[in-house]
């Protein structure tokens, strides 16, 4: 239908005429110091010595972000966002080939990843026609490696903040290595242009771009006294948890050896040996930060090294990483090396010695967590099987919440991988997640584990109502969210094994003992009746069914629908105790301790141990 809207040579000969720009008069290649000299100049310095930046823009311009090339790169469901964009978009990259030639840029060159496969060499040129932008380039440059003599490819992103807001858009060519970003001053644009592009060339070589991100556990086995080393995946949509879980200690006992190192928080490559790439060497993260709640993460906020955008500082230098009077995206490029606990009244770093994710081969096993937000009927864990693990990567789930958006609290969002920046088919990424997870599973059948985490709540009830022609909604009940320390300490059990499991109401083993410790206090039926479960499952499944459907006509494998159109059959008739599962998803794949009729009668795996660390 908007075939007409792309042109194909236009592409070619527009980046033939960029590459030529590119080596213009008016750019100036730099490297760190330069750009760390020049972006001091433009900030203000905090209590902590570090410095601090204010930018126009404060998020991604996600709906007005456009793919441009061959039908297997573009968007296949385009906004009117984009329509629009994409009307005027010949006309818009004429305009960059002239403001590149004459506006003045900074250009610098960082890798991508180190390792000996695959690192993309990134070139990025901002315009310093305001030259307050040059932070730009150095705090993005400062998340990358230096470069040496690793693979590439090249990358080029185009970053001119002083195009007019009413012409503020991204462009991605993807089958040219290119990216170009207009009218926004947002860091994040950098960051996820070349990410974005680094996932969908990583795919093109056979590997798989996550958003996800990892870090190595080391737990004792409480059976055999030995420490056991784990890769853990955690997938989740911004503000569920990725980077506060992928850089949390999970209360382990490092008097025993156990430890979290951090490898990742947000961008990884899957290889079919189970071994993932890192991507950057530091972070850009969320400063929303509690010092009790995610040490390390704190501990490298307030650190001279940081470098903050967009909080609240007063005049006195002092930061209040809580006061989202300014923005609600406060964000910082923190230093890996900086992510540190207290340990013997000493500050330890918890990074791990590499950003890379070892093989199956150097690990007794790997956990792929999904990580979701939900309010009502989920429990705050369920172990999955293989097959529903490729589903909970295919529906990526999650909920707007009342707080952050009252007109769509508790409706379904729903994100293939939680992934925003796939490129083409939706449908070839679950197909590929499917294909290397299968075959790990059929390799190493004991060293291959799926969960989901709810870092929600559980017991929220709103209320919908129509009021002169507008739907409004009431919150009626509060949710209860989970406790931190409660999901440390189920991750620490998972990682453990000392968990208990039972098949419950979604048709997954929902979790309802920690460490011994049983979770009365949480069963769904002391919140809701019966009927109302049944109205929530009802929603959820419709839900599923209709996304399943979307993503599948962009080319799902027959086996991921198969298996889809199991989980949809859970039987809406529930039982006061338990629900009857088809085999296929119950008793066929069934990896959890024999269920006991009721909590009462469960016999926990660590007696005694009943307190959350």
């Amino acid at each position: 239908m908007y075939e007409a809207l792309y042109n194909e040579p236009f592409y070619e000969q527009f980046y033939q005429e960029l590459r030529q720009l590119l080596q213009g008069p008016n750019i100036k290649t730099v490297n760190m110091g330069y750009l760390e000299k020049e972006a001091r100049k433009y900030a203000n310095k905090s209590r902590f010595h570090s410095y601090v930046w204010m930018s126009k823009f404060s998020s991604r311009l996600a709906p007005k972000t456009v793919y441009l090339g061959s039908p297997r790169v573009r968007q296949p469901k385009l906004l009117d966002s984009h329509i629009k964009i994409l009307e005027n978009h010949e006309e818009e990259l004429k305009k960059v080939l002239h403001l590149v030639k004459n506006l003045p840029f900074v250009h610098i060159r960082r890798q991508m990843g180190n390792n000996d496969y695959y690192n993309p060499i990134c070139n990025l040129y901002v315009s310093v026609a305001d030259p307050k932008n040059v932070r730009n380039a150095y705090m993005w440059a400062s998340t990358m490696f230096d470069v040496g003599r690793r693979p590439g490819p090249e990358f080029i992103m185009l970053h001119i903040p002083e195009e007019h807001i009413m012409r503020a858009q991204v462009l991605a060519l993807p089958e040219y290595n290119l990216n170009i970003a207009l009218g926004t001053d947002y860091l994040g644009e950098d960051k996820k242009g070349f990410l974005r592009q680094a996932m969908w060339r990583a795919d093109e070589q056979g590997m798989l771009g996550l958003h996800a991100g990892t870090k190595i556990v080391t737990v004792r086995d409480p059976q055999d006294n030995r420490l056991k080393k784990y890769g853990v995946f955690l997938f989740g949509m911004t503000a569920t948890g990725k980077s506060t879980w992928s850089c949390h200690q999970l209360g382990l006992d490092h008097t025993r050896g156990e430890k979290t190192e951090v490898c990742q928080d947000d961008i990884v490559f899957l290889r079919d040996d189970g071994s993932a790439l890192g991507s950057e060497n530091n972070f850009y993260v969320k400063t929303d930060v509690r010092p009790d709640q995610q040490e390390a993460m704190y501990n490298a906020l307030v650190h001279k090294s940081a470098l903050i955008e967009n909080v609240m500082m007063n005049y006195r230098g002092e930061i209040d990483f809580l006061d989202e009077s300014l923005c609600g995206n406060g964000r910082a490029v923190i230093f890996r090396k900086r992510l540190m606990v207290e340990q013997n009244k000493k500050l330890v770093s918890i990074s791990a010695p590499s950003v890379n994710l070892p093989s199956l081969d150097e690990m007794d096993g790997i956990i792929f967590a999904f990580i979701t937000r939900r309010n009502t009927i989920m429990p705050f864990a369920q172990r999955l099987t293989p097959e529903q693990g490729v589903l909970a990567y295919l529906w990526g789930e999650s909920t707007h919440s009342y707080a952050s958006n009252p007109e769509k609290a508790g409706e379904s969002v729903r994100i293939v991988g939680t992934d925003p920046f796939i490129i083409g088919s939706r449908g070839v990424k679950v197909n590929r997640f499917y294909d290397i997870v299968m075959k790990l599973v059929e390799k190493y059948p004991d060293k291959v584990r799926f969960v989901m985490y709810n870092t929600g709540g559980m017991g929220e009830i709103i209320e919908t109502s129509e009021q002169n022609g507008k739907i409004v909604k009431k919150l009626v009940r509060k949710v209860e969210r989970v406790p931190l320390n409660l999901m440390a300490a189920i991750q620490r059990g998972d990682l453990r094994v000392t968990n208990t499991y039972e098949v419950g109401i979604l048709g997954t083993e929902g979790i309802v003992a920690v460490e011994g410790r049983p979770l009365h206090e949480y069963d769904v039926r002391r919140f809701y009746s019966e009927e109302q479960i049944n109205n929530y499952l009802k929603e959820l499944i419709e839900g599923r069914k209709k996304f399943t459907e979307e993503i599948a006509a962009e080319g799902l494998k027959p086996e991921i629908i198969r298996a889809a159109q199991r989980a949809f059959s859970i039987e809406q008739k529930l039982e006061a105790a338990r629900v009857t599962v088809p085999e296929a998803i119950g008793q066929k794949h069934a990896r959890s301790e024999p269920s006991t009729a009721g909590h009462g009668s469960m016999r926990p795996r660590r007696p005694g141990v009943w307190r959350w660390r």
